[in-house]
């Protein structure tokens, strides 16, 4: 069965990749080749594509070192049978964060997980980014669609201005604008009421959160 036609695939995983705080990351085992999986936590870059804090003592990032071809699920955790929940299964290659990319993809990690800001300065500690080569989304029945990067990846190629300011503008919208995103969440967004913080500012729209809970109001 095909998905209808007012069913918009790459917006559903541009959704789950924002909303999504952890996965499940398949490597290939050094040596056997053998799969090996593990729970991570993870963010987005500004684009949508998924970004890691992993340590170098863990078999994952060691896998990735020797193979960087990974694959990550994430779902939206749906109550009553899970497997009535909407999820991607994200393939792509795990690179380590290059020197011009390190400040942002830090931002953005910490952001989501203020927590891990004490593993950051830890030797062994470093930031991944996975490109994304294809997503398979499952969301129900008759709606499992294979999609290419560019068809749920945003293009922030003019996006420079917004994102330079991004810290900015989420410290002012935490700062002085609180009740409005309790607003965009209940309102908008359908959420329960809560204390709900901006971490995240970009062309797709504004990334908030209440503690274990996440959403995305868009632009």
């Amino acid at each position: 069965m095909q998905p209808t036609a007012d069913f918009d695939a790459g917006r559903l995983a541009r959704s789950l990749l924002r909303r999504s705080r952890q996965g499940a990351l398949a490597t290939l085992m050094t040596g056997s080749g053998d799969p090996y999986c593990s729970l991570v936590n993870v963010a987005t870059h500004p684009d949508g594509s998924p970004i890691l804090l992993i340590s170098r003592l863990a078999v994952h990032t060691r896998n990735i070192l020797d193979d960087s071809r990974v694959s990550l699920m994430l779902d939206e955790r749906a109550e009553g049978d899970p497997l009535e929940g909407s999820r991607i299964m994200l393939m792509g290659r795990a690179e380590e964060a290059v020197a011009s990319d390190e400040d942002i993809l830090r931002r953005r990690y910490l952001n989501t997980h203020p927590s891990a800001e004490r593993f950051v300065e830890f030797q062994d500690f470093s930031f991944y980014r996975i490109r994304p080569s294809a997503i398979h989304l499952v969301a129900g029945f008759g709606r499992i669609v294979d999609l290419k990067p560019e068809q749920f990846l945003t293009d922030i190629s003019d996006a420079g201005a917004l994102l330079q300011s991004e810290q900015e503008a989420i410290e002012h919208i935490n700062s002085d604008h609180r009740d409005t995103n309790s607003l965009y969440a209940t309102k908008l967004l359908g959420a329960e009421a809560a204390d709900w913080r901006c971490a995240g500012c970009d062309p797709d729209g504004l990334d908030l959160q209440a503690g274990e809970s996440s959403n995305c109001a868009p632009q």
